[in-house]
């Protein structure tokens, strides 16, 4: 684990053998020659020089630099575009809504984790699924590798949203090159090129020295349970999201707090004001301020790739009827944060408020407490997976993608937050939570070759 407090591999964690513990660093011999490489199964690809010193481990897929020209020639497609569209066509039609969205019919990732451990056997992988609450299923498959290579975990989620008023949510129709269904994009895609990028991996006869790593984990869409006790059992040197990017490369994105604000008043008869204190009158006036905080962020100097933070009220429920005062009123704030912020910080800037408005009247009574808080997530430009990635990319591709910030949240966060480097790359598509919902099966082809360069250069 890059980072990791020294916690040992997958295999020592879920073996108990420690002989199974990867080099720490995970390098080739200092000069090794491409001819050398044969019989990895990377000799299968083209071998570019890297840019970097005699003394550093050659790069499959480097980084285009200005005195770099970026390659004309690129590696072949190992993606199988059939076994693409018969997985993703299975995991679509397995219903995986999360609870919270499946308007009270029980519904859980477990079905969809099951077929997926089938599907990761059938691979060569060795799986474990893990279940933190009744139903609520993920599954991690291994490729194992030789031995003293760096580990590499490849990510998607397999809970959906609701699908409500969707036309034929699970049909996974194909059209013009799309695949058609609810989760195609956010994420089945993702998760299919997960798989995908084993099997070619496999066919492709690649002896890789470090294990490749498949987790398929339950509940992101809310409170990501599933990736936050998959991370208990499961350490790798670093981590591919599959979120949906367009192929563009995303480096950071956003966290953030979910804040309650609530007024105090006292109940009374409308009509005697002598009595009552308007708790609704009062959350106004915090309102107001906050309305100029939320101004102020905005004003603030952006971060590079997310931009400035905001927040916004999001609910807001007081009083009990129109002939009463309402004794309290409660807010829910949705704070969205940048890297560098924390939660210390978002939460006095919405007492500070409070404090200024409880001097100017004290009658004036308010709580403000976190709900739930996910912090934001940035990777460094020259950590080793950012460099496999964007190499494999950009000669696919045939030019550098793109690096982007994300404005929303993943669980890429999480994975980092344990000390994993972490990229996002995923397929191009439309219709996350939307009545019609699609992934452009080129793209995912796309992504599993991409994936599968990252990983052979990774990992060997």
């Amino acid at each position: 684990m890059v980072g990791g407090g020294g916690s040992g591999n997958w295999h020592e964690r879920h073996t108990g053998d420690p002989n199974c513990t990867r080099a720490s660093s995970g390098k080739l011999a200092a000069g090794r020659s491409a001819r050398s490489l044969r019989g990895t199964g990377m000799e299968r690809l083209p071998y570019y020089r890297s840019c970097a010193s005699a003394a550093a481990v050659p790069s499959l897929f480097p980084v285009p630099v200005p005195d770099f020209p970026i390659p004309n020639s690129r590696f072949p497609t190992m993606a199988d575009a059939h076994y693409i569209t018969s997985t993703l066509t299975d995991l679509v039609r397995t219903r995986s809504i999360n609870p919270a969205f499946a308007d009270g019919e029980p519904s859980d990732e477990r079905e969809i984790a099951t077929r997926l451990g089938t599907m990761m056997r059938a691979l060569g992988m060795e799986t474990t699924e893990y279940e933190p609450e009744p139903g609520r299923v993920s599954v991690v498959g291994r490729l194992p590798g030789s031995g003293g290579g760096r580990s590499l975990m490849l990510y998607g989620h397999i809970d959906t949203v609701g699908v409500a008023a969707m036309p034929e949510p699970f049909s996974a129709t194909v059209r013009d090159g799309k695949l058609y269904g609810r989760g195609a994009y956010d994420m089945k895609g993702g998760v299919t090129a997960c798989l995908a990028t084993v099997k070619a991996l496999r066919d492709a006869g690649a002896r890789l020295r470090g294990d490749v790593l498949v987790a398929c984990v339950a509940d992101e869409e809310v409170a990501s349970i599933g990736m936050a006790d998959v991370l208990e059992h499961v350490r790798a040197d670093a981590a591919v999201v599959t979120e949906a990017t367009e192929l563009r490369v995303c480096l950071a994105h956003r966290g953030f707090s979910w804040i309650e604000v609530e007024t105090l008043g006292v109940a009374a008869h409308g009509s005697r004001f002598d009595l009552g204190i308007d708790a609704n009158m009062r959350m106004g006036r915090f309102l107001a301020r906050l309305d100029h905080l939320e101004q102020d962020l905005r004003a603030r100097k952006p971060h590079t790739l997310v931009g400035p933070p905001s927040l916004h009220a999001a609910v807001l429920h007081g009083g009990t009827g129109t002939s009463t005062y309402a004794d309290r009123c409660r807010l829910e704030i949705e704070r969205r944060t940048i890297p560098g912020e924390t939660e210390e910080q978002v939460l006095s800037e919405i007492r500070a408020i409070t404090d200024a408005l409880a001097a100017d009247d004290p009658t004036f009574r308010a709580s403000v407490r976190a709900m739930l808080t996910r912090g934001s997530f940035e990777v460094a430009r020259n950590a080793p997976i950012v460099n496999a990635v964007l190499g494999a990319a950009t000669n696919l591709l045939g030019a550098p993608p793109e690096v982007i910030g994300e404005p929303y949240w993943m669980d890429a966060a999480l994975i980092a937050d344990v000390g994993i480097d972490t990229v996002v790359i995923g397929p191009s598509g439309a219709g996350a939570h939307a009545l019609e919902e699609w992934v452009d099966l080129g793209s995912v082809g796309q992504l599993t070759d991409i994936l599968t360069a990252a990983a052979i250069e990774f990992c060997r």
